[in-house]
């Protein structure tokens, strides 16, 4: 453990800091300050040569201010003689670009892994990856870690009746089934168009609702419009206690209040997103789940050449 050091930007300190209690290590020292102008200035404060080194950084917002934080650190752990560099990035930005869906608009996600890539990352370890051929967009391993244990484990506490796991759309369905089939529930899916970006419609729902609960499930949730959409086509159909959950707090705008106001029995996420519980709105709706024993778990088997296929 005396060649495991883990560091982090400004992104997500509190993760971070978890992590390291739960691998009984201290935090390595990072000095991340701005210049006049806005430059990013990073400075690891102790000496990294010969060690593993793991970045703690999600790209939340603001995006790119965190994107380039951790790129600078990627850099400087590489020339201060860094045996090898992993960029844990709980929240992957940009993942929603991952496709040319119209005339002369860039892929993001791959203009990113050319990016990581090109400062000689070694490793990439994210969670609930918004599209999972987002790992081909690399050369180098990416670890695409499933948060569904963590939050399955909570939904089974909670020992909700007459469950239906709703997919909020097409593309969710495999996640949502995955779930259905875990909690030995029900399966219903949200057919839905987008007119535009942050902008959902929802046309049918697919299954049985009348007189269920409800359990809303998303890999992130941003403006929050595509969920409380589907909530409220959901009771229209008789459906009764509805729940949300998702792995990325995005929240954009007041997303968050929109959520709350739209009455769902509990919205659940993880804090791959910082959100301190003592600036939220107190109310019993809102729960957070840990991710760090995930994290710290993956940390500790890529450090000792573990197989990672458990967690997967």
């Amino acid at each position: 453990m005396d060649r495991l050091k883990v560091l982090t930007g400004n992104s997500n300190r509190a993760l971070a800091e978890k992590i390291v209690d739960n691998l009984h290590i201290p935090l390595t020292p990072v000095e991340c300050s701005r210049f006049s102008d806005g430059e990013i200035f990073v400075k690891i404060g102790e000496s990294i040569r010969g060690s593993d080194v793991f970045i703690i950084q999600s790209t939340n917002k603001p995006v790119n201010d965190n994107m380039m934080e951790l790129l600078l650190l990627i850099d400087a752990a590489k020339r201060a003689s860094a045996k090898s560099v992993t960029a844990v990035v709980p929240y992957y930005g940009y993942a929603r670009q991952d496709r040319k869906v119209e005339p002369r608009v860039p892929i993001s996600a791959k203009m990113v892994a050319n990016l990581l890539e090109s400062v000689s990352l070694d490793r990439l370890v994210t969670i609930d990856i918004h599209s999972n051929q987002i790992q081909g967009f690399f050369n180098i391993p990416v670890d695409n870690i499933y948060a569904a244990p963590i939050i399955l484990n909570y939904v089974r506490e909670l020992a909700i009746e007459d469950l239906v796991v709703v997919s909020p759309d097409a593309g969710g369905t495999h996640r949502a089934r995955s779930f259905s089939a875990q909690l030995n529930a029900g399966l219903a899916i949200i057919d839905k168009r987008r007119p535009q970006a942050n902008k959902s419609v929802v046309m049918n729902v697919i299954g049985d609702v009348d007189g269920k609960n409800c359990l809303i499930i998303d890999d992130l949730i941003d403006t929050g419009g595509t969920i409380i959409n589907a909530a409220s086509a959901l009771r229209e159909r008789g459906a009764r206690d509805v729940y949300c959950v998702c792995t990325h707090p995005v929240f954009s705008d007041n997303a968050l209040d929109r959520l709350i106001q739209a009455e769902f029995k509990k919205i659940i996420f993880t804090d791959t997103i910082p959100l301190k519980r003592e600036s939220l709105p107190q109310t019993e709706q809102l729960e957070i789940l840990s991710v760090a024993d995930l994290l710290s778990e993956v940390i500790r088997r890529i450090h000792f050449g573990s197989s990672l296929e458990g967690i997967f």
